[in-house]
């Protein structure tokens, strides 16, 4: 039976997929969004190739590897009947890592978060009537916990109904998790909550550039209106997609929650700071704490510009500050306990994953499709 993939075309399911495909040599069925089979395998093989090399891609697609041509948020993906009960037998368990992440629109939250969402669980739900269902696996964000200031969050402490959320992103995947618990009782659930997922602590590639526009952006100050002391809790990708695809496979996790997270040891803005500038071989920037009001409302207003430049970046920070202002950390205790193994601290990578940005202007130098391969055929 495979394991049934929704987002692997994502920045952290292509780690998710990679990491089930080369650690466990797992039979994956993995829905892509595209007009036909050729354009789903480009858009895959673009997605895979910051993990693996052509022939070794090419290998998994016609062995490991079925695509499903469809699309979370329409009714029963918008696969055919044929398709659709194909997909239902062929399913063993389930990893839901789509969702969007524009915070700025509702509207798109709304469909993709929760309309796809819902449509996932139905079909988790006939799974488990048909065949049974292994796991069911939900990739949420500590985002759920809402408006925080000043503390250590613990996965049980994290819904709080009568806290306001920050965004519709975090609202969604808030009653994402709801959903889950409500619709699949009888069917084992994990819940996955990543923190700031920012870089690879292994190299400083990467294919996901918008918190990173962000995060060059402010290392490039010489004043930053932040407390110098605050903790930000920034966790690698290869953390994560490793705790998911390990605790995916567990037969009984330990817990039905876990925070992917750099928890207590989260370091400090002057930390980070400082670790650059050795790097860089400069001098740190100034903290200036009592700025953060005003740069908050130039950032707002800049960020109306829409269709420049100047608005885009506005919104990338309008994004990325609360993370930057609210000094919370996400407890991650359970995940490092269970599986042997902690984050990275962004100090040590940081710098790898900022010169890279530079140097490729803030893009991946994708590969395309080899002439010589022609089309595969799985």
């Amino acid at each position: 039976m495979a394991i049934f993939i929704t987002g692997s075309t994502g920045y952290l399911g292509s780690h998710v997929a990679s990491g089930l495909l080369e650690g466990h040599g797992q039979k994956l069925n993995l829905l892509v969004r595209a007009k036909d089979r050729r354009a789903a395998e480009l858009k895959l093989w673009r997605a895979l190739q910051l993990h693996l090399d052509f022939p070794r891609f090419n290998r998994w697609l016609d062995s490991h590897i079925q695509i499903f041509l469809g699309d979370i948020t329409l009714p029963n993906f918008g696969l055919s009947n044929t398709d659709y009960a194909r997909l239902l037998q062929a399913t063993g368990s389930i990893l839901h890592i789509a969702a969007s992440l524009n915070r700025k629109s509702e509207k798109a939250c709304l469909n993709v978060n929760l309309r796809g969402t819902l449509e996932v669980l139905k079909f988790a739900r006939r799974v488990a009537a048909r065949t049974g269902l292994r796991r069911y696996s939900h990739v949420s964000t500590v985002a759920v916990a809402g408006m925080r200031s000043n503390e250590v969050v613990t996965e049980d402490d994290a819904i709080d109904w009568e806290r306001s959320d920050y965004d519709p992103y975090a609202r969604t995947k808030k009653f994402c998790e709801h959903m889950a618990h409500e619709l699949l009782p009888d069917v084992p659930l994990t819940i996955f909550r990543p923190s700031i997922v920012l870089g690879d602590s292994r190299h400083g590639e990467t294919t996901q550039f918008d918190m990173v526009r962000a995060f060059v952006f402010l290392a490039r100050r010489r004043v930053l209106p932040l407390r110098p002391d605050d903790r930000l809790d920034i966790v690698n990708v290869d953390f994560v997609a490793d705790s998911i695809v390990t605790l995916h496979q567990k037969e009984k996790p330990l817990y039905d929650t876990y925070h992917l997270s750099s928890g207590t040891d989260s370091p400090t803005c002057r930390q980070i700071t400082g670790a650059l500038a050795q790097a860089r071989d400069c001098r740190g920037p100034l903290y200036v704490p009592s700025l953060a009001g005003p740069f908050e409302s130039v950032v707002a207003w800049l960020s109306n510009r829409r269709g420049t430049s100047v608005g885009q970046l506005a919104a990338l920070l309008k994004v990325f500050l609360p993370y930057l202002l609210w000094n919370t950390v996400f407890d991650n205790r359970r995940v490092v306990a269970e599986t042997g193994k902690a984050p990275v601290s962004f100090t040590q990578y940081g710098f790898p994953l900022f010169e890279f940005s530079i140097r490729h202007h803030f893009s991946y130098p994708y590969q395309k499709w080899p002439e010589t391969a022609g089309r595969s055929v799985s």
